[in-house]
């Protein structure tokens, strides 16, 4: 939870298949991408984002930058590095990110060499934007990037197997707690940990309801 996480928790669908992330998201990311001296994040009503927006969200590289913008702002140069990409390209993304309003610039300052850089951050604005299904795969596709960098030993992971009849009332929990903790106010004295989450139709068990091949006359 693309907190900017692009993320898209939601009975904010109730958990539906259209992912949360966000750094997305505000992503993301998770997105939380809310000023950190503003304690919490604001709460506003979902919306379907538009084509513009959905767009936007729909690359993993642009969900990782918003991600990387949440607490303090990094300017062009500082997002290529941490993403190891060229600066040039990963301007594009950048531009493409401001002018749908899920990065914000920041005043300009000078570089160590006087040179006149903008810093960027995340707005949070992904957080309330619900985009169908059209970061599903973006998403994920973030979340294995990022994961990739930490070592085993610092991560945890886990899977369970939910009755069909108990997922409405387990989204509507599940959304319930990740809403508590989203809201509180940033802790910038503590390290940050990345929650993702995903939920979709079990593939491993024998699919009892799916239609059978036509009887033999």
């Amino acid at each position: 939870m693309t907190g900017d996480d692009a993320a898209e928790l939601t009975p904010e669908e109730p958990l539906s298949a259209t992912p949360r992330d966000p750094a997305t998201d505000g992503v993301g990311d998770a997105d939380a991408g809310a000023n950190a001296s503003a304690g919490t994040p604001k709460h506003r009503e979902r919306r379907s984002a538009t084509d513009a927006e959905a767009r936007a969200l729909a690359s993993s590289l642009r969900l990782r930058i918003l991600r990387l913008t949440l607490d303090e702002p990094l300017t062009n140069k500082e997002i290529a590095e941490a993403l190891d990409r060229n600066p040039a390209s990963v301007l594009h993304h950048v531009r493409t990110l401001v002018d749908t309003g899920f990065l914000r610039a920041e005043a300009v300052r000078r570089g160590t060499r006087g040179s006149r850089e903008i810093p960027y951050r995340a707005t949070g604005k992904s957080w309330n934007l619900d985009t169908h299904g059209v970061t599903a795969g973006p998403i994920v596709e973030a979340f294995v990037s990022e994961i990739g960098t930490v070592p085993a030993h610092q991560r945890e992971l886990s899977r369970m197997r939910l009755n069909g009849s108990d997922l409405e009332e387990f989204r509507k929990r599940l959304y319930e707690l990740v809403t508590d903790f989203y809201e509180r106010p940033r802790d910038t004295q503590s390290a940050p940990h990345s929650v993702f989450i995903a939920m979709h139709p079990d593939t491993s068990t024998p699919r009892r309801h799916a239609p059978g091949p036509p009887a033999k006359e």
